[in-house]
């Protein structure tokens, strides 16, 4: 899809539920009362805006005749309110029916979800396979990854580390993960207090924080302690290969 789609024609609801009459909420005319998509799922007439506009991407699996991955990578749709993204997750595939080598990638708008994005080069991401492709609840746990994301709840609001999250759909497993903006260490060229470029933080609170949104990603991902999820650079993924990359981190 090259064009975004024009949020009118979805319907917003967390179930995807349109009213089949037509008809209108008496409490949804009145405009001085609120009413959410919580209260009604048709006839409401307010919206809860998010803390980032959110944009999510589509890769679909090569051909195997060189495709270029600009060619493969596609921008779906752009999102800024809970609303929004209830019509965009409801009128999507839901990961269980991708394509193998597909991915989506959901990240803050005007990030690429490219390690080559200046945003992206000096940072890392956490990540888990699911080999057990079979017992695995893959859409729920992508759900509950974009609504962490999305609700920011994978760090805390002076951290700016999250960049986006993603999942992959392969042969032998399914991969999650979340993309951070630095590896813990402060971003050269970045001006001072210029906290999301980790101006400032010491070494030891730059791992920290990293820490942090590991253990909390895991909690998202319901995995068992014995379980590791592990932290590696892009920089390290792209010269070894993203399955290969040595950890730097892991939880």
């Amino acid at each position: 899809m090259s064009e975004q789609v024009d949020l009118t024609t979805i319907p917003i609801s967390p179930d995807g539920g349109n009213n089949p009459n037509g008809a209108t909420n008496e409490a949804a005319e009145d405009n001085s009362k609120t009413i959410t998509v919580f209260h009604d799922k048709d006839n409401f007439n307010v919206k809860h805006p998010l803390s980032n506009r959110w944009t999510l991407w589509f890769t679909k699996p090569a051909s195997g005749k060189g495709d270029n991955w600009n060619d493969l990578l596609k921008e779906v749709i752009t999102f800024e309110s809970v609303e929004e993204f209830w019509g965009v997750y409801n009128n999507i595939a839901p990961v269980s029916e991708l394509a193998l080598k597909s991915d989506y990638h959901l990240f803050k708008e005007g990030v690429r979800p490219e390690w080559e994005d200046p945003q992206n080069k000096h940072g890392g991401k956490w990540s888990y396979q699911f080999k057990e492709k079979r017992n695995i609840n893959i859409d729920e746990l992508w759900l509950h990854t974009m609504l962490a994301a999305i609700g920011e709840t994978l760090e805390d609001e002076e951290d700016g580390e999250v960049m986006g999250v993603v999942v992959n759909v392969r042969k032998a497993f399914y991969r999650i993960g979340v993309w951070t903006r630095t590896t813990g260490r402060h971003i050269p060229g970045r001006g001072d207090g210029d906290i999301a470029g980790g101006k400032g933080r010491s070494a030891e609170k730059g791992k920290e924080i990293l820490m942090n949104i590991g253990r909390r990603f895991k909690n998202v991902l319901k995995l068992p302690p014995n379980e590791m999820l592990e932290f590696s650079g892009h920089t390290d993924s792209a010269h070894s290969g993203s399955t290969r990359a040595k950890a730097k981190m892991v939880v």
